[in-house]
């Protein structure tokens, strides 16, 4: 099926900061493409006229699959947003105490699957002569967070990835940049942020005030699927709330 709207591709998108994306931008008009490991929760954020699918981001074969089916359903992508990501469990903390097990899932998910993502999109872009990848990072990628480190980590690579791709492709009309989240209330962060006391903490830290929302955070992907900035790739977008300016 070949379209004239927008469409963008997320990944993650059943949920949290993704799924607040996908209601974003299917409200900006774009059609969605929306693969998660949850079947069904891809299916309802995706709509009626998008298209779904379950996607594991860190295996090559799932990848090149739903990127495929999603070309062929929906005729084109113009924007993918890298958004699956995990902190890791609790076991993953200091470096000399993280599982070696749960650094390689951190790194598979938040590196390795936007690379695979891309690198699967980057193809149909350059046929089109456009392109937006959007790539959800953290301020960890750029300020370590305490007790983090395979997140920190794989942060740090997700940035870089973004400003990777921002310096090979714009000559074919793609661009890329890193939205920098800092501590965001979603599933993922829930065990934290439900804890009256911890999120107290981590609030006195931030000079708004409070946590974002994944709706903070989806308002400013739809700021960059828009188009409306042409001469912005290659940065790094934080929405904090002010934190990483203490």
């Amino acid at each position: 099926m070949s379209t004239t709207r927008k469409v963008a591709l997320v990944t993650g998108g059943a949920s949290g900061i993704g799924l607040a994306t996908c209601r974003r931008l299917a409200a900006d008009g774009f059609l969605l493409a929306v693969g998660d490991l949850d079947i069904d929760g891809a299916a309802d954020a995706a709509g009626p006229d998008g298209f779904s699918g379950q996607l594991d981001v860190a295996d090559e074969a799932s990848v090149e699959d739903f990127v495929c089916a999603a070309a062929q359903r929906l005729g084109r992508i113009d924007v993918l947003v890298n958004n699956a990501g995990i902190t890791g469990d609790q076991s993953a903390t200091v470096l000399h105490n993280t599982p070696v097990a749960q650094w390689d899932k951190v790194i598979a998910v938040n590196v390795r699957g936007p690379f695979l993502l891309s690198r699967a999109v980057l193809p149909i872009m350059i046929d089109q002569g456009s392109g937006h990848v959007i790539t959800i990072a953290s301020v960890a990628g750029q300020v370590a967070f305490p007790g983090r480190s395979a997140y920190t980590t794989s942060k740090g690579a997700a940035l870089q990835l973004a400003r990777s791709i921002a310096v090979d492709y714009a000559s074919v009309g793609i661009r890329s940049n890193a939205v920098c989240p800092g501590m965001a209330h979603t599933a993922m962060t829930s065990w934290r942020l439900d804890d009256p006391e911890l999120r107290a903490q981590i609030e006195q830290r931030i000079p708004l005030g409070r946590v974002a929302s994944a709706d903070d955070v989806a308002d400013l992907v739809s700021v960059l699927a828009s188009d409306r900035l042409h001469y912005l790739t290659g940065a790094a977008l934080v929405i904090d709330g002010g934190y990483t300016a203490l």
